[in-house]
Protein backbone atom coordinates (compact mmCIF):
# COMPACT_ATOMS: atom_id res chain seq x y z
CA UNK A 1 0.00 0.00 0.00
CA UNK A 2 1.09 3.43 -0.94
CA UNK A 3 2.61 6.21 1.37
CA UNK A 4 -0.17 8.34 0.46
CA UNK A 5 -2.70 5.60 1.28
CA UNK A 6 -1.27 5.18 4.72
CA UNK A 7 -1.18 8.40 6.11
CA UNK A 8 -4.74 9.97 5.82
CA UNK A 9 -6.32 5.96 6.70
CA UNK A 10 -3.73 6.39 10.20
CA UNK A 11 -4.94 10.03 10.78
CA UNK A 12 -9.09 9.55 9.95
CA UNK A 13 -8.64 6.20 11.42
CA UNK A 14 -7.26 8.09 14.65
CA UNK A 15 -10.30 10.68 14.22
CA UNK A 16 -12.70 7.90 13.72
CA UNK A 17 -12.02 5.48 16.57
CA UNK A 18 -11.51 8.33 19.20
CA UNK A 19 -15.13 9.48 18.28
CA UNK A 20 -16.46 6.27 18.60
CA UNK A 21 -14.47 5.44 22.31
CA UNK A 22 -15.20 9.44 23.26
CA UNK A 23 -17.26 7.88 26.09
CA UNK A 24 -14.24 5.81 27.29
CA UNK A 25 -10.81 7.69 26.96
CA UNK A 26 -12.09 11.02 27.75
CA UNK A 27 -10.34 12.28 30.90
CA UNK A 28 -13.53 14.46 31.55
CA UNK A 29 -17.12 14.85 30.70
CA UNK A 30 -17.00 16.89 27.91
CA UNK A 31 -19.93 19.68 28.94
CA UNK A 32 -19.10 19.83 32.81
CA UNK A 33 -18.24 23.23 34.00
CA UNK A 34 -15.57 24.40 36.54
CA UNK A 35 -15.78 28.36 36.91
CA UNK A 36 -12.96 27.98 38.84
CA UNK A 37 -10.86 26.69 36.38
CA UNK A 38 -12.08 28.41 33.67
CA UNK A 39 -9.24 29.51 30.63
CA UNK A 40 -6.45 27.39 32.30
CA UNK A 41 -3.04 27.15 30.14
CA UNK A 42 -2.45 23.36 29.05
CA UNK A 43 -1.19 21.46 32.29
CA UNK A 44 -0.63 18.04 33.06
CA UNK A 45 -4.44 18.00 34.44
CA UNK A 46 -5.52 19.65 31.56
CA UNK A 47 -3.84 18.60 28.37
CA UNK A 48 -5.03 21.36 26.15
CA UNK A 49 -6.19 23.85 29.04
CA UNK A 50 -9.36 24.79 29.16
CA UNK A 51 -12.33 27.07 27.65
CA UNK A 52 -14.07 30.23 29.34
CA UNK A 53 -16.74 27.46 31.63
CA UNK A 54 -13.99 25.56 32.71
CA UNK A 55 -14.30 22.74 30.54
CA UNK A 56 -11.93 20.44 29.60
CA UNK A 57 -10.88 21.03 25.59
CA UNK A 58 -9.05 17.74 24.87
CA UNK A 59 -12.25 16.03 26.13
CA UNK A 60 -14.29 18.62 24.22
CA UNK A 61 -12.33 17.23 20.98
CA UNK A 62 -12.42 14.16 21.10
CA UNK A 63 -15.98 14.82 21.73
CA UNK A 64 -16.29 16.91 18.58
CA UNK A 65 -16.25 14.74 15.72
CA UNK A 66 -19.04 12.17 16.99
CA UNK A 67 -22.17 14.72 15.58
CA UNK A 68 -20.54 16.19 12.67
CA UNK A 69 -19.04 12.90 11.47
CA UNK A 70 -22.87 11.18 11.50
CA UNK A 71 -24.64 13.76 9.79
CA UNK A 72 -22.24 14.10 7.20
CA UNK A 73 -21.79 10.32 6.82
CA UNK A 74 -26.02 9.82 6.63
CA UNK A 75 -26.39 13.26 4.91
CA UNK A 76 -24.01 11.86 1.99
CA UNK A 77 -25.53 9.12 2.11
CA UNK A 78 -29.53 10.15 1.56
CA UNK A 79 -28.22 12.43 -1.17
CA UNK A 80 -26.44 9.53 -2.92
CA UNK A 81 -29.50 7.44 -2.55
CA UNK A 82 -31.60 10.21 -4.37
CA UNK A 83 -29.17 10.90 -6.94
CA UNK A 84 -29.44 7.60 -8.45
CA UNK A 85 -32.89 7.13 -8.07
CA UNK A 86 -33.39 10.87 -10.01
CA UNK A 87 -30.45 9.99 -12.23
CA UNK A 88 -31.71 6.54 -13.49
CA UNK A 89 -35.36 8.32 -13.82
CA UNK A 90 -33.80 10.87 -15.55
CA UNK A 91 -31.76 9.37 -18.07
CA UNK A 92 -33.41 6.23 -18.90
CA UNK A 93 -36.91 7.45 -19.29
CA UNK A 94 -36.17 11.07 -20.81
CA UNK A 95 -38.65 13.48 -22.29
CA UNK A 96 -40.58 15.23 -19.45
CA UNK A 97 -39.31 13.73 -16.45
CA UNK A 98 -35.79 14.55 -17.67
CA UNK A 99 -36.72 18.18 -18.62
CA UNK A 100 -38.10 18.51 -15.00
CA UNK A 101 -35.40 16.68 -13.32
CA UNK A 102 -32.28 18.88 -15.33
CA UNK A 103 -34.26 22.08 -15.36
CA UNK A 104 -34.52 21.31 -11.23
CA UNK A 105 -30.76 20.27 -10.97
CA UNK A 106 -29.64 23.84 -12.96
CA UNK A 107 -31.68 25.42 -10.46
CA UNK A 108 -29.62 24.28 -7.57
CA UNK A 109 -26.22 24.51 -9.69
CA UNK A 110 -26.68 27.90 -10.58
CA UNK A 111 -27.18 28.76 -6.62
CA UNK A 112 -24.01 28.73 -4.29
CA UNK A 113 -24.41 25.55 -1.97
CA UNK A 114 -24.08 27.14 1.53
CA UNK A 115 -26.64 29.93 0.49
CA UNK A 116 -28.93 27.06 0.00
CA UNK A 117 -28.05 25.59 2.90
CA UNK A 118 -28.33 28.80 4.80
CA UNK A 119 -31.61 29.97 3.51
CA UNK A 120 -33.08 26.30 4.00
CA UNK A 121 -32.18 26.16 7.67
CA UNK A 122 -32.97 29.97 8.50
CA UNK A 123 -36.55 29.40 7.52
CA UNK A 124 -37.15 25.45 9.30
CA UNK A 125 -34.68 26.81 12.16
CA UNK A 126 -31.36 25.30 13.61
CA UNK A 127 -31.33 21.76 14.22
CA UNK A 128 -29.84 18.33 13.38
CA UNK A 129 -32.93 17.45 11.16
CA UNK A 130 -32.74 20.58 8.83
CA UNK A 131 -29.46 20.35 8.61
CA UNK A 132 -29.56 17.13 7.35
CA UNK A 133 -32.21 17.78 4.80
CA UNK A 134 -30.31 21.76 4.23
CA UNK A 135 -26.82 18.95 3.08
CA UNK A 136 -29.15 16.60 1.05
CA UNK A 137 -30.83 19.09 -1.24
CA UNK A 138 -27.58 20.48 -1.69
CA UNK A 139 -25.92 16.97 -2.12
CA UNK A 140 -27.87 15.34 -4.30
CA UNK A 141 -27.27 16.76 -7.88
CA UNK A 142 -23.47 16.04 -8.19
CA UNK A 143 -24.49 11.86 -8.15
CA UNK A 144 -27.81 12.35 -10.44
CA UNK A 145 -25.47 14.27 -13.02
CA UNK A 146 -23.09 11.21 -13.18
CA UNK A 147 -26.16 8.41 -13.09
CA UNK A 148 -27.92 10.16 -15.53
CA UNK A 149 -25.02 10.57 -17.90
CA UNK A 150 -23.83 7.01 -17.48
CA UNK A 151 -27.82 5.68 -18.04
CA UNK A 152 -27.96 7.95 -21.18
CA UNK A 153 -24.74 6.70 -22.89
CA UNK A 154 -25.65 3.03 -22.31
CA UNK A 155 -29.28 2.43 -22.50
CA UNK A 156 -29.38 1.75 -26.26
CA UNK A 157 -26.70 -0.44 -25.82
CA UNK A 158 -27.06 -4.23 -27.71
CA UNK A 159 -26.98 -5.95 -24.41
CA UNK A 160 -29.50 -3.51 -22.86
CA UNK A 161 -31.93 -4.22 -26.07
CA UNK A 162 -31.27 -8.33 -25.36
CA UNK A 163 -32.28 -7.98 -22.11
CA UNK A 164 -35.48 -5.66 -22.52
CA UNK A 165 -36.34 -8.42 -24.93
CA UNK A 166 -36.12 -11.08 -22.78
CA UNK A 167 -38.39 -9.60 -20.08
CA UNK A 168 -36.43 -7.79 -17.77
CA UNK A 169 -37.39 -5.06 -15.44
CA UNK A 170 -36.50 -1.88 -15.50
CA UNK A 171 -35.16 -1.95 -12.27
CA UNK A 172 -33.16 -4.96 -12.91
CA UNK A 173 -31.43 -3.96 -16.14
CA UNK A 174 -30.62 -0.88 -13.59
CA UNK A 175 -29.27 -2.88 -11.20
CA UNK A 176 -27.20 -5.53 -12.71
CA UNK A 177 -26.26 -3.22 -15.69
CA UNK A 178 -26.23 0.19 -15.20
CA UNK A 179 -24.85 -0.04 -11.55
CA UNK A 180 -21.74 -1.78 -11.79
CA UNK A 181 -20.54 0.88 -14.28
CA UNK A 182 -21.20 3.62 -11.94
CA UNK A 183 -19.82 1.77 -8.93
CA UNK A 184 -16.28 3.68 -8.98
CA UNK A 185 -17.28 7.07 -9.59
CA UNK A 186 -20.14 7.15 -7.17
CA UNK A 187 -17.25 5.71 -4.35
CA UNK A 188 -14.65 8.50 -5.16
CA UNK A 189 -17.78 11.29 -4.92
CA UNK A 190 -19.37 9.69 -2.33
CA UNK A 191 -15.96 9.80 0.17
CA UNK A 192 -14.84 13.23 -1.63
CA UNK A 193 -18.20 14.80 -0.34
CA UNK A 194 -18.02 13.52 2.99
CA UNK A 195 -15.09 15.64 3.68
CA UNK A 196 -17.05 19.09 1.90
CA UNK A 197 -19.96 18.43 3.85
CA UNK A 198 -18.00 18.13 7.30
CA UNK A 199 -16.99 21.81 6.18
CA UNK A 200 -20.39 22.64 5.29
CA UNK A 201 -21.54 21.55 8.75
CA UNK A 202 -18.65 23.59 10.39
CA UNK A 203 -19.68 26.19 8.56
CA UNK A 204 -23.16 26.30 9.63
CA UNK A 205 -22.46 24.89 13.35
CA UNK A 206 -19.88 28.35 13.43
CA UNK A 207 -22.48 30.33 12.13
CA UNK A 208 -24.77 29.34 14.84
CA UNK A 209 -27.23 27.79 12.25
CA UNK A 210 -25.92 23.87 12.70
CA UNK A 211 -25.20 21.76 15.79
CA UNK A 212 -25.96 24.10 18.67
CA UNK A 213 -24.34 24.35 22.11
CA UNK A 214 -23.46 22.93 24.38
CA UNK A 215 -23.10 20.07 22.09
CA UNK A 216 -19.06 19.33 21.65
CA UNK A 217 -18.44 19.90 18.17
CA UNK A 218 -15.25 21.46 16.48
CA UNK A 219 -17.27 24.33 14.83
CA UNK A 220 -18.73 25.51 17.85
CA UNK A 221 -15.24 25.18 19.65
CA UNK A 222 -13.92 27.50 17.35
CA UNK A 223 -17.14 30.09 17.44
CA UNK A 224 -17.00 29.97 21.40
CA UNK A 225 -13.36 30.87 21.52
CA UNK A 226 -12.97 33.97 19.27
CA UNK A 227 -12.64 36.44 21.80
CA UNK A 228 -10.04 34.44 23.72
CA UNK A 229 -7.89 33.39 20.61
CA UNK A 230 -4.40 35.68 21.01
CA UNK A 231 -4.58 34.53 24.89
CA UNK A 232 -5.65 30.95 24.73
CA UNK A 233 -4.65 29.96 20.78
CA UNK A 234 -5.38 26.06 21.39
CA UNK A 235 -9.02 27.22 21.84
CA UNK A 236 -9.32 27.41 18.00
CA UNK A 237 -6.41 25.57 16.91
CA UNK A 238 -7.14 21.96 18.22
CA UNK A 239 -10.38 21.82 16.79
CA UNK A 240 -9.81 23.77 13.68
CA UNK A 241 -6.92 21.29 13.53
CA UNK A 242 -8.93 18.42 13.77
CA UNK A 243 -11.04 19.82 10.53
CA UNK A 244 -8.21 20.24 8.60
CA UNK A 245 -7.05 16.99 9.14
CA UNK A 246 -10.24 15.19 8.92
CA UNK A 247 -10.76 16.61 5.14
CA UNK A 248 -7.22 16.54 4.22
CA UNK A 249 -7.59 12.46 4.68
CA UNK A 250 -10.65 12.42 3.68
CA UNK A 251 -10.03 13.79 0.08
CA UNK A 252 -6.44 12.39 -0.22
CA UNK A 253 -8.28 9.10 0.19
CA UNK A 254 -10.78 9.96 -2.18
CA UNK A 255 -7.95 10.82 -5.08
CA UNK A 256 -6.06 7.68 -3.97
CA UNK A 257 -9.26 5.82 -4.65
CA UNK A 258 -9.53 7.49 -7.99
CA UNK A 259 -5.87 6.62 -9.56
CA UNK A 260 -6.39 2.74 -8.08
CA UNK A 261 -9.62 1.94 -9.82
CA UNK A 262 -8.55 3.92 -12.43
CA UNK A 263 -11.48 5.47 -13.75
CA UNK A 264 -12.19 5.03 -17.29
CA UNK A 265 -12.17 1.61 -17.99
CA UNK A 266 -14.13 -1.03 -19.86
CA UNK A 267 -17.70 -1.19 -18.89
CA UNK A 268 -19.26 -3.87 -17.08
CA UNK A 269 -22.21 -5.65 -19.54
Amino acid sequence: MKLKWLIPLFLLGCIIIMSLLAPVITPYPPNEVHMERRLQQPSQSHLFGTDALGRDVLSRMIYGGRQSLLVAFFATLMALVIGIVVGFLSGYYGGRIDFVMTSLSNIFLGIPGISIMIAFVGVLGPSVKSLLLAIVINSWVGFSRIVRGEVMAIKNEYYIEATKNMGAKDWWIFVRHILPNLSDSLIILFVSRVGTVILSVAALSYLGLGLQPPTPDWAIMISDARPYFRSYPLLVLGPGGCIIVFVWSVLTIGDAIRDHLDIGGGRVE
